[in-house]
């Protein structure tokens, strides 16, 4: 396993972490401050500031990319279906005009909530069957692009609303009926605030290989957490054992970022610079 401990150079920042404290420019120009050398940026972050000025301002700070977040939502009713291809297919052309390697997938739950305004359904095994139908048309597309696709497996208290696909193993699944050949095309984003419950997240990891692992996301889960969506810990804070998660993704030859994800109401209220200076710091210590 890689050695962090003397610098920061494969932490990468996901925006979000810092979305409430500025800016996509303001985020990206305190990464370069920071020595921070990737990011991983929103695309409702890229839209507010523009695709052309996002692009320049990663340029001008030397930043790399460790994906694009989020494509997917795949779930709808049938009048939105052409809504969700064309809106996955702006997200592989924004994807490759700021040179992601990956755009992370968050697939979407039950289509009502995925689509607002789409007919309310229970049928989790059909949204399930409609992600894959909607990822493989994605996928065409994104081969064309040369942009590899990463399925986000979510915790299941995220089932409903956010993510039908819940574990490594059915994320892989997908990705095996998906994409046979192994192309490079296909594969997962790994976050341990979602996987590190599963009992068979190492089996499935030894699974995934080198070519279906590509991108892997840190952060805390705390006891208690009192939201589930806005309340991750800072690592090191929380029950994780981050160190293992990436000792077995490290050792299928994983070699990229590991990215820095937080969702919370506790650092967003927090300065920039504190917070990433305590990423960087834990980064260090924790990661």
């Amino acid at each position: 396993m890689r050695d962090f401990s003397s610098d920061h150079r494969w932490l990468s920042l996901n925006t979000a972490t810092v979305r409430k404290q500025g800016d996509l420019v303001e985020i990206i120009e305190a990464c370069a401050r920071h020595g921070i050398r990737a990011i991983d940026p929103w695309r409702d972050q890229v839209a507010a500031v523009g695709l052309d000025r996002t692009a320049r301002a990663v340029r001008e700070a030397g930043l790399d990319l460790s994906g694009y977040c989020r494509g997917g939502m795949f779930t709808s009713d049938a009048s939105r279906r052409g809504e969700v291809r064309d809106d996955n297919r702006r997200c592989v052309d924004e994807a490759k005009a700021l040179g992601a390697p990956c755009i992370v997938l968050v697939v979407g739950g039950l289509p009502q909530y995925s689509r607002p305004g789409s007919e309310a359904s229970k049928d989790i095994a059909g949204a399930r069957g409609q992600v894959e139908e909607a990822l493989a048309d994605m996928l065409v597309y994104a081969k064309q692009a040369k942009l590899p696709l990463a399925i986000e497996p979510l915790h299941p208290a995220y089932a409903a609303d956010r993510a039908c696909v819940n574990t490594t193993k059915q994320a892989l699944d997908i990705c095996d009926r998906l994409d046979p050949g192994r192309s490079g095309m296909l594969g997962v984003a790994l976050d341990v605030y979602h996987i590190w419950w599963d009992p068979e997240l190492m089996a499935q990891i030894a699974r995934a290989g080198k070519d279906r692992l590509l991108a892997f996301h840190v952060c805390d889960w705390l006891v208690p957490t009192r939201d589930i969506l806005n309340d991750r810990g800072m690592m090191g804070d929380g029950v994780i054992d981050i160190q293992s998660a990436r000792a077995a993704v490290e050792a299928q030859g994983f070699a990229g970022y590991s990215e820095i994800e937080i969702f919370s109401n506790d650092w967003w209220s927090k300065p920039m610079d504190d917070v990433l200076r305590t990423c960087i710091t834990r980064h260090r210590t924790v990661v």
